[in-house]
């Protein structure tokens, strides 16, 4: 009897122990996507390999979709008449949460996986921006949560979206205008970069814009008179502009690029393109400052007794933050935690750093989270994305995780080279695992997206009606051709 009662009191402990060591949900959540991690990276891999221009990202969208198609998702392609631009669906009930996944590439930017510069294909595009590992990490964030929805019964829908061209093209925009997101509650994201936070953040608005020239060709030597300069017409353009910025908000950004100039210098151009630029951090001042460039543009052709005419190319608005969503992805990454160097990563990492202008942050900083904040509006970071009307139309918010080697500028040959090693898969996954864990508790928290649908009525005002900046422009397809 004795011995009976001491074989009960093992197996109760026994028992007891391992209900003790049974993983929690949100730890099954993250080991699943541990125990994926060589398959997306290769996916990553080869979508670093295609590095297509946005709207031409054929075989990085297919790769995508088909992925999400092996795990049960319904994929509908094409919409918002963007070709490479899906929804991905799983689930029919319950609160619906969006994923953005973007995957388009950077024009000029062609680089090897190696810590040198050195080009793959003079001319090519890369991943400056490191969205090959973008739209993987959310593809395995939203698979993720679709298995635990699955596993455990609960009520709820995952939507992944396929967006293409986040590089000037404002692929989500049409999304947004097509009516894509009127269903979703709440929308998480993510981007590659050289530390890791999840910030209550903001960026600038943007508005893009081909500007064409047309005049008349002559012999630039022997009959200048009869000819009416399209390049001087750019030109002209580009110092009125260039004049203006002393009057304009500080925070403004302009930038552009003369296109095409001619073909020879003994011919008079008779067409010549720019292609501008306008940013700031509210997106009404960009309505009124391009404007003004459109005036620029007008008056240089008057001037050069040329004729010009304008494509807006892109427009999107400046990210509204959510902190309700921001401080629940902020302690999920905390508890993801940040990116840990081995001593080949760490070889590879130094290599690259000496490459910078200036001096380089410590390797460190790609395993530390930055402290949580809230980045005003007038204080949010230098870039812009078509995020921003994502965000003015749902609850949103992201984090920014260490795929780069620390120190790495975006849109840089280097940032190029980290997407494509080992040290971007491990941020790729980093991001996925804290976007997977928000949702799981956004899903299981029905407060949650009261609150967060209060504070985004709150900041985007009672009077709020969504125009896209680019009007009712079709998506300009071929805007990297």
């Amino acid at each position: 009897m004795k011995r009976r009662i001491i074989l009960l009191g093992l197996l109760c402990y026994l028992s007891g122990h391992v209900m003790g060591q049974k993983k929690s949900e949100k730890e099954q959540i993250a080991s699943s996507l541990d125990k994926l991690t060589p398959d997306y990276a290769a996916d990553a891999k080869k979508i670093w390999e295609y590095a297509e221009p946005g709207y031409q990202e054929e075989k990085s969208s297919a790769l995508l979709q088909q992925r999400l198609k092996s795990a049960g998702f319904e994929v509908t392609a094409g919409v918002a008449g963007i070709p490479t631009a899906f929804v991905a669906t799983y689930g029919t009930d319950g609160p619906n949460i969006g994923i953005l996944a973007e995957f388009d590439a950077l024009p000029g930017l062609s680089q090897t996986d190696e810590p040198v510069q050195k080009e793959i294909k003079e001319g090519a595009a890369g991943h400056g921006c490191g969205h090959n590992l973008f739209g993987v990490g959310s593809v395995a964030a939203g698979i993720a949560v679709k298995d635990w929805l699955k596993s455990s019964g609960t009520k709820g829908t995952i939507t992944v979206f396929g967006t293409p061209a986040e590089e000037g093209g404002s692929g989500k925009v049409f999304m947004v205008r097509e009516g894509l997101f009127k269903n979703i509650d709440a929308v998480l994201h993510w981007h590659p970069g050289d530390r890791n936070l999840a910030n209550a953040t903001s960026s600038l608005a943007n508005m893009s814009a081909k500007f064409r020239f047309r005049g008349i060709s002559a012999h630039a030597a022997a009959a200048p008179d009869r000819g009416r300069s399209a390049l001087d017409g750019v030109e002209a353009m580009n110092d009125m502009v260039n004049m203006m910025r002393e009057h304009i908000p500080s925070e403004t950004r302009i930038h552009y690029v003369i296109t095409k100039g001619g073909e020879a210098p003994n011919v008079v151009p008779d067409f010549a393109e720019v292609y501008y630029y306008v940013r700031h951090p509210e997106m009404q001042v960009v309505k009124d400052i391009f404007a003004r460039v459109v005036k620029a543009a007008q008056g240089s052709a008057l001037g050069t007794e040329t004729k010009m005419e304008y494509e807006v190319i892109g427009g999107v608005y400046n990210l509204l933050p959510n902190e309700t969503l921001a401080k629940i992805m902020y302690e999920n990454l905390n508890t993801t935690g940040g990116v840990k160097y081995t001593d080949e990563e760490k070889a590879f990492a130094e290599k690259i750093q000496t490459s910078f202008i200036g001096k380089a942050p410590s390797l460190d900083v790609a395993n530390v989270i930055q402290p949580y904040k809230l980045e005003k509006i007038r204080e949010g970071g230098a870039g812009s994305t078509d995020v921003g009307d994502v965000s003015w139309a749902v609850p949103t918010a992201g984090v920014r995780i260490a795929t780069f080697v620390p120190g790495t500028p975006g849109h840089s040959w280097q940032a190029v080279a980290c997407g494509g090693t080992s040290i971007g898969t491990k941020g790729m996954m980093v991001a996925a695992k804290s976007m997977a864990l928000s949702a799981y508790d956004i899903f299981k928290d029905p407060t949650v997206l009261k609150s967060a649908k209060a504070e985004l009525d709150e900041r985007r005002g009672s009077e709020f009606r969504y125009e896209a900046l680019l009007g009712e422009r079709k998506p300009a397809l071929d805007y990297r051709k």
